[in-house]
């Protein structure tokens, strides 16, 4: 498989073309951002923990029957995937309130939520990635409505996978981001990463942050926390 030209670069990688037309080429990027770009650093590390991370948890989903994009992990900071186009939603399960959810609807951080909720945030820099419903979905031509049914029933299933995983390790998995996109033949398949940028896990015993919140609120570092997640997932199966 041979890396080609530069095919798109984003706040946290950058995918390459192959000598295969369904296949890319991911690397990730020593890069953090948060509110879509305000604050953003430089953090050496952080890739390699991050494509580390979403590597595990990609072939534990692959093992649940949960097909995704992830092919292989090729380096440290590498891997290949299948080509996507991607929809531009970004699919959002909760399972306990925090961060705006809480700030939209007045509910203190923290409280579970007596089942997960599913939302939709339209993907678009410019306006701010808004939170949409079904019918602006619809509207924006976005998805189908039995697109948008079927979204909604991959992310509970891969919630369903998910929360279990992150228990075993002492983590509680408060609410996540998932992407999703079309193959060449028009499956929709999960996509982007699964990491503590895109999940918001507490420690079980003691609360703490262990996701991106430790650098978009300020309070952590992000490498030795990133690593601690990494430790515990290295441990399951040992």
């Amino acid at each position: 498989m041979d890396k080609r030209d530069l095919l798109y670069e984003g706040k946290a990688k950058k995918m390459y073309r192959t000598s295969d037309e369904e296949v890319i080429w991911i690397e990730y990027l020593d890069q953090a951002t948060a509110l879509n770009g305000a604050m953003k650093d430089e953090i050496v590390g952080k890739a390699e923990l991050n494509n580390q991370i979403t590597s595990k948890i990609f072939n534990y989903l692959n093992d649940q029957g949960i097909e995704n994009h992830f092919i292989k992990q090729l380096s440290k900071h590498e891997q290949l995937v299948k080509k996507l186009n991607i929809i531009p939603l970004e699919v959002v399960v909760r399972n306990v309130a925090a961060g705006s959810f809480s700030k939209r609807l007045a509910i203190p951080e923290g409280q579970k939520l007596p089942q997960p909720i599913v939302e939709f945030y339209y993907k678009n820099d410019q306006l701010d990635d808004p939170f949409i419903n079904d019918e602006h979905v619809l509207f924006l031509k976005v998805a189908t409505m039995a697109e948008i049914a079927e979204l909604k029933e991959q992310a509970k299933r891969v919630n369903d996978a998910l929360v279990p995983l992150f228990k075993q390790i002492g983590l509680q998995l408060i609410d996540f981001k998932l992407e999703f996109g079309k193959t060449s033949d028009g499956t929709i398949l999960l996509g982007d990463e699964i990491s503590p940028d895109t999940c918001r896990l507490w420690d079980l015993e003691t609360e703490a942050h262990m996701d991106k919140d430790v650098y978009r609120r300020k309070i952590g570092e992000i490498v030795p926390v990133y690593q601690e997640v990494l430790n515990r997932l290295e441990k399951i199966n040992q």
